[in-house]
């Protein structure tokens, strides 16, 4: 790696199970980055050969007939399209879609998205990703890689075309939807507007790239038979990659397109991060002393006293895709104060990362070996945790952008600095394994066991309070 830039952009949150990106300002954001990352590398205008972009899954922003963004995006946390998922499930075959398209009924995809939009704003002449912008952005293209395309719920995987009873279920005309790339295809040169403000040379190239979590995958050296990555990052997700499409009997997993006919299945929860963050910000009132309220996780021991925290603050996908899902602090008793509470926020992503990674195993089989990744990663603590529950070790590759590093290897394949992708392995170092503590298994079996009963004795409530939140 020789340049890294970070920034963050805002999440609007106006409504309860609403979740939203401003297009415009991911695109200036993204400028600026490159700007910065080239000039940390020392990188001369003309240095850069390729661009390869990596983008979050699941957004969709309509746009008028000039193109142009009609309101904020809805990101893959938005739930306000459950009763329209619920819709979809009652009078269409549900089981038949997830087959054709890998993605279950759920209002983080677009078949429910797309009908909330069109009956609440209207209609639109299109419809497109967060991606799909920043493309459009840096070329003056509007292009969908495959990829991202895939994490729709609208795209045919036998056919690497959109699904016709998908575009149908969603009231939406072919057109509407973005022309579909290979995730190694170049899409054009940087547009002069965007070589400018980059800092970067028009004659640079733009690689269409994938979605984040496939590259993650890509990036941290997974792909091979046997492998398999846990990330945690703002959400988090279990992955494995695989010669052909891969589905679940019981729907509880999707399957997206990687790049050269590989396809990666794979498991994701909403609340990883994002849960972590609002402990310690909303309930904890630590700001963003992160690590404060890691040292006082650490204070009690596994299982935090018998405390239990369901992260369902933004409704659940995999593995049982129940948008209506919230949050509970289970079990508070008078010796409980702070340090409890952060340890159990903490465990209770990492159950909901072993729920998915069950799901998981039950249709790739059990790993040879995990990979992680992700900004929890950076905590060894969480680290530590995350391999006790799971009871399985855990490397970290040497480059922590893992997504990034995907993005950067499709866009050296399809410039010729890379055969394939088997190539790629040669970024694929570790740190040494983190192995489970043996002594806290019985504890977290106990807890997890648990914490699973107490979510399944509450389907009822979490419907009538989620109705009750809609409605108030």
């Amino acid at each position: 790696m020789l340049g890294n830039a970070a920034a963050e952009y805002k999440l609007y949150t106006p409504h309860s199970s609403w979740a939203e990106q401003d297009p415009a300002e991911v695109g200036d954001t993204v400028l600026k980055c490159l700007r910065r990352a080239a000039r940390e590398a020392a990188l001369t205008r003309r240095d850069v050969v390729a661009i390869g972009l990596s983008g979050t899954f699941h957004s969709v922003v309509p746009i008028d007939a000039r193109g142009e963004p009609i309101g904020r995006a809805l990101i893959w946390a938005d739930g306000r399209a459950s009763a329209d998922a619920e819709a979809i499930k009652r009078d269409f075959d549900g089981g038949g879609l997830y087959r054709r398209t890998g993605c279950p009924i759920h209002p983080m995809y677009l078949p429910p998205k797309l009908r909330w939009l069109r009956r609440e704003q209207g209609e639109a002449a299109g419809y497109r990703s967060i991606k799909e912008y920043v493309i459009r952005r840096l070329t003056g293209r509007w292009v969908c890689d495959l990829s991202v395309a895939s994490g729709t719920g609208m795209l045919d995987m036998a056919r690497r075309d959109w699904d016709d009873e998908a575009l149908a279920i969603a009231g939406i005309r072919r057109e509407q939807m973005g022309p579909l790339v290979e995730t190694t295809d170049v899409v054009g040169r940087l547009a002069p507007d965007a070589a400018r403000a980059a800092g970067l040379s028009a004659e640079s190239v733009v690689v269409a790239g994938a979605g984040d979590g496939v590259l993650a995958s890509l990036g941290s050296g997974a792909i091979a038979p046997g492998q398999m990555t846990v990330t945690i990052g703002t959400s988090g997700a279990t992955r494995v990659v695989a010669e052909r499409p891969l589905v679940d009997e019981r729907a509880r997993t999707w399957c997206y397109y990687l790049a050269d006919g590989r396809w990666v299945a794979g498991a994701a929860i909403n609340n990883a991060g994002i849960a972590f963050r609002w402990t310690g910000e909303k309930l904890l009132r630590a700001g963003r002393r992160y690590e404060q309220i890691a040292e006082w996780a650490q204070e009690v021991g596994p299982g935090a006293g018998g405390l239990l925290f369901l992260p369902f603050l933004t409704g659940e996908r995999a593995p049982f895709w129940n948008a209506d899902a919230r949050g509970v602090i289970f079990g508070l008793a008078i010796d409980h104060d702070q340090r409890h509470v952060a340890r159990a926020a903490l465990e209770g992503v990492c159950y909901r990362m072993r729920s998915i990674y069950d799901a998981l195993v039950d249709i790739a089989g059990v790993p040879r070996e995990i990979r992680a990744t992700g900004g929890f990663t950076r905590n060894p603590f969480w680290l530590q945790l995350l391999a006790d529950v799971l009871e399985q070790p855990l490397r970290v590759p040497l480059v922590q952008e893992a997504s990034a590093l995907g993005a950067a290897e499709l866009a050296m394949i399809a410039s010729g600095a890379l055969p394939d992708l088997a190539a790629t392995a040669r970024f694929a170092a570790t740190e040494p394994a983190i192995e489970p503590d043996a002594t806290t298994r019985e504890t977290y079996r106990r807890c997890f066991d648990l914490y699973m009963r107490t979510y399944w004795a509450l389907q009822e409530q979490f419907a009538e309070v989620a109705t009750l939140q809609r409605a108030l």
